[in-house]
């Protein structure tokens, strides 16, 4: 069966860290980029970071260079999202999405950023 199961979301206060996982099954991650979107309640999906297959190139959204950063693992066929310094806006689910030969979404996780 194939699919992205993504984990490592909770509750964290500002200025606080969390590591999201994106593991996949089913299918090998080597082949495709990665990305991480959230979607905060009332508002549309974001994308926020972006990795290539092979994990040389990635790019991030504004509000959070500098703070998250992207990564792969392709022999652990999973992606990783380091969060750091977070923010209260940072709270949303966060889903990550394999695109290239075709498309694949994650159920998201829950990152709230509360004090």
């Amino acid at each position: 069966q194939v699919q992205l199961v993504e984990s490592g979301g909770g509750l964290v206060q500002p200025g606080g860290s969390l590591r999201l996982s994106c593991a996949a099954s089913g299918f090998s991650l080597s082949s495709y980029a990665m990305s991480w979107y959230r979607q905060a309640p009332g508002k549309e999906r974001e994308l926020v970071a972006s990795i290539a297959s092979a994990g040389r190139y990635t790019n991030y959204a504004g509000s959070v260079k500098g703070r998250f950063t992207i990564s792969r693992d392709n022999a652990k066929n999973t992606v990783y999202l380091q969060m750091n310094s977070l923010k209260i806006e940072d709270t949303a689910v966060y889903y990550c999405k394999a695109w290239g030969p075709t498309e694949y979404w994650g159920q998201g996780t829950q990152v709230t950023v509360s004090s």
